[in-house]
């Protein structure tokens, strides 16, 4: 180690004062002669060499402590017993802060953020009218949709992927080829916004509700209206197909949920607890089914998707509002089994985590949280934009979460 002409000059005052406090004094005598010092060595000297040495101890402890539990953390993640996201159950995947990106292009507030059910992209949907492709993986902005002549709504996607949907306030449905971007067909019916669109799991049909009060359902093959759905006094926000294709759920701004039979029009049943505009809906995936029954008291003895001692696979919808509530509702038996309260403003997005322990949730308080429902408890908060967040996606199988504002930025997290 070569020492500095400073360095050398301090050390060695620090030598003389420990040999002469130590009462070496011919050892002192001779070291000062061969190094050149004077005989008295200033007070800030005074017991510095063992100072010094105490803490290269102290210090050396704290090393081997920290190289140990590297190690260890080392060992864990090879062998597959620490939070290796690879390795890790996806039902334990929860957005992390900060966001991977923070994408910005659209010149007004977001509407709506999907992930692309195969390839490595998103989409977001403004009131710029616009629909934006982006790279989630890298970042990159890939291209801009334009054929709407006013605020973009909503947009969904084929179980394929190969065509994307759009609805806007221009009171029109716009169907998209997905490989060359090519807008194939432009449905009209509505008689105000269009502010939901959905597809239903075969494909050859979707559904979409609008500021006129009805539901309608399309052919995808003709672009023809086949059905309309009539029940709601207001605005229709949002209508979701349940997985299976035989049910739509319904919010509105009567502060209602309505869930329809599709194969004859019939509103099942009105679910009357929110308080005010009900914003958004969604269908429980199957992965939710254990924890929801649980949750109802109904015992399930390793439920593995069979019917078993009264644990039957009931449709569950989450539902957030204006009141800034989540509620969970169990559609068999028609009424709320949970309601979560946490959010500061009005809730503008709620899904269930894919694998099914968890509920996410955006809204205008600027957050982005995750629940364990379960619980009844909001497990971790983020604090997501700079204005009202207004949609979320969870990625299926990847460990991304992407979130749209009014800020005009799309967030994607990582998750771990």
């Amino acid at each position: 180690m070569v020492l500095s002409q400073r360095q050398r000059e301090e050390l060695n005052k620090a030598i003389s004062d420990y040999l002469r406090s130590n009462g070496y004094e011919k050892t002192l005598t001779e070291f000062q002669k061969e190094a050149e010092m004077p005989e008295e060595v200033e007070r800030k000297y005074n017991g510095l060499l063992e100072k010094k040495w105490t803490s290269v101890i102290r210090l050396q402890k704290k090393v081997m402590d920290l190289e140990t539990k590297l190690n260890e953390a080392e060992r864990e993640f090879t062998t597959g017993g620490g939070p290796n996201r690879d390795r890790r159950s996806p039902t334990e995947w929860i957005p992390r802060p900060p966001e991977k990106y923070c994408l910005s292009g659209h010149r007004s507030p977001i509407t709506r953020v999907i992930f692309h059910p195969v390839y490595n992209v998103m989409v977001s949907s403004s009131e710029d009218a616009s629909i934006k492709v982006w790279d989630y993986e890298s970042g990159d902005f890939e291209r801009t949709l334009k054929g709407h002549t006013d605020s973009v709504q909503d947009i969904c996607f084929d179980h394929a992927g190969k065509i994307l949907a759009s609805c806007s306030a221009d009171m029109t449905i716009k169907l998209w080829d997905f490989s060359t971007f090519e807008c194939m067909k432009t449905l009209h019916g509505h008689d105000h916004n269009v502010s939901s669109v959905s597809f239903l799991s075969s494909g050859d049909h979707l559904v979409t509700s609008s500021r006129d009060k009805t539901i309608k359902q399309w052919e995808v093959a003709t672009g023809y209206c086949v059905k309309t759905f009539t029940g709601h006094r207001e605005w229709v926000r949002m209508v979701r197909p349940s997985p299976d294709g035989s049910l739509l759920a319904s919010a509105s701004n009567d502060q209602t949920l309505r869930v329809w039979v599709v194969a004859t029009k019939e509103c099942k049943l009105e679910l009357r607890e929110h308080d005010h505009v009900v914003e958004c809906v969604a269908w429980a995936p199957e992965s939710a089914y254990p924890t929801l029954n649980e949750v109802k008291g109904v015992e399930l003895n390793n439920y593995d998707g069979v019917e078993k001692k009264g644990a039957r696979a009931t449709p569950f919808l989450v539902s957030g509002s204006r009141d800034k509530t989540i509620k969970i509702w169990d559609v068999s038996a028609g009424g709320c089994i949970m309601t979560l309260t946490g959010h500061d403003n009005w809730v503008r997005g709620a899904l269930f985590h894919p694998g099914g322990k968890y509920i996410i949730s955006v809204a205008d308080d600027k957050t982005l949280r995750v629940w364990d429902y379960k619980n009844k408890r909001c497990m971790k908060t983020l604090e997501a934009h700079q204005h009202f967040a207004t949609s979320l996606d969870f990625h299926r199988s990847a460990p991304f979460v992407i979130t749209g504002s009014v800020d005009l930025t799309i967030k994607v997290w990582e998750c771990r």
